[in-house]
This record gives structure tokens, sequence and C-alpha cells, in this order.
């Protein structure tokens, strides 16, 4: 965290950060790191928790018991988002993760606003932003992944992702060894959706190729526009100047 943190310039004095805490591992994990984090940083900033109620029977009271050990603020904001997607989705054979997420994205946003938060910080992690890049690929055909931090113009909101730099494997053994109170996934598409199917993807390339998993990551920040087909860029002799000699002005 500390590293991501300083690369790419995630928490600044008077921020007041809003944790999206859906329950699960990641942001459980997140909310804890950013508590201690606060401790040696040297760094003047606040926490708020903030559950974006997903419906179907969901219980908060094991995450509002957990903030208040930390002594960090907890809002339970009311949406059903899960159960509203599940009730809107079409018959095509497709799942509403996507309008899920978007319910809940805004909803976070909203309520973090009102409680005076300029950051809301994700609980995003390495194999997230991997996931992200193929589904981007494959399923977009573009290259995209996750942002470490990102300004919402609309809502002014920073939003920042610090375990980016964190494989989930080690996330898991962190939130098992301090005994979390990580919530059971109310949603019945968990585990099957194209996040999983990317999943396994890189499990299986990770077993063909040694490592497979640690180069992709390298090259998520080894990138290069100039080695890119950028159709806006091809009429740039600065940027395309290495690749075809350009006549010297006379």
């Amino acid at each position: 965290m500390r590293r991501a943190d300083f690369e790419f310039d995630l928490i600044h004095d008077g921020d007041r950060i809003a944790v999206g805490l859906s329950g699960g591992k990641d942001s459980l994990t997140l909310l804890h790191a950013l508590h201690l984090y606060g401790m040696f940083s040297h760094k003047n900033y606040s926490l708020c928790a903030i559950t974006v109620d997903p419906g179907l029977g969901f219980d908060p009271e094991p995450l509002r018991a957990y903030c208040q050990s930390l002594n960090i603020p907890y809002v339970f904001a009311p949406g059903a988002v899960v159960e509203t997607a599940l009730s809107l989705r079409k018959d095509d054979g497709k799942t509403p993760c996507f309008l899920c997420a978007k319910m809940r994205r805004g909803a976070l946003n909203r309520v973090a606003a009102e409680n005076g938060c300029n950051v809301v910080a994700l609980g995003h992690h390495r194999d997230d932003a991997l996931e992200t890049f193929l589904m981007s690929m494959f399923y977009e055909g573009r290259l995209n992944t996750l942002a470490p931090r990102s300004y919402l113009e609309r809502t002014g909101l920073t939003v920042i992702r610090p375990m980016l730099y964190l494989p989930e494997l080690h996330i898991k053994g962190v939130a098992k060894r301090l005994e979390l109170p990580v919530c059971p996934a109310v949603c019945p598409y968990d585990g099957h959706t194209m996040r999983e199917t990317m999943k396994q993807t890189i499990k299986e390339l990770s077993r063909r190729f040694p490592n497979a998993d640690e180069m992709m990551f390298a090259a998520l920040r080894n990138t290069n526009g100039y080695h890119l087909w950028d159709k806006y860029r091809v009429n740039d002799p600065v940027a395309t100047g290495h690749l075809r000699r350009i006549k010297p002005e006379k």
C-alpha cells in the first residue's frame, strides 16, 4: 500500500476517505490496512466505512461492530442493489453484473459525498487488475484495466485503489489470520461471472508459462504508447519519428 501511495500519489493530508465496505475479504482488508497506514504514514486523513445494502437479507451488524472496534464511522446505505438488479435483468442469458456494479458505484459515491468525503477507496487487488485487463481485450477489444487513481468530475470525488500491488492470495491469508468478519456473498452469480472465467484463464496460463501472472502485471506498468497502434498519433511526427525517418528541415 505504501508503494502504491508513493507511486500514484493516492492519499493526502486532510482527505476524508470513504471505504466501500462490501463485507468481503478485500474490502475488510483494505479498511484494516488503511486504519494501520494512518498510524505510521504521518498523513493526517480520516476514514468512513460505507456499505451499500445488496438486499437479499444481508446482515450488516458484524461490519458495524468491527468498525466500532476500530473507532471508524459506519454508514449502511439502503438500496438493495443486487436484489434490484436481479429484478431488472433481461431474459437474454446474461448476468446483471454490469447493472448491479453501476448501481452500487452510484450509491456509494452519493453517500460518500453526503458524508463529507472527497475520496472513495475500493478494495481491488492485483488479480482484479489482471482479470479486468483480459476482460477488456476479449470482450471489448481494447486495452484497459483498473486505474490506481481517477477523478470523477461529475461528483468531485477521487477514486483510489491502494491494494493494486497486493495479490489476492495474500489478502486471503491476512483475512484468515486477523479473523476479519467476512460476510457470505448473497449474490446468486458469485463465482459464475466473466471475471471468474478470466481468473481460471490466468491460472491456466500460469500452469503453462511459469510466472505468467507476474509478467502480465509487469506489462501493465511497462506500457509504451509508441509501440501501440494509436490512430490518433499516426500523423504526429513526434510520436512516430522513431518508426520512420523524418527529413530534416532545410
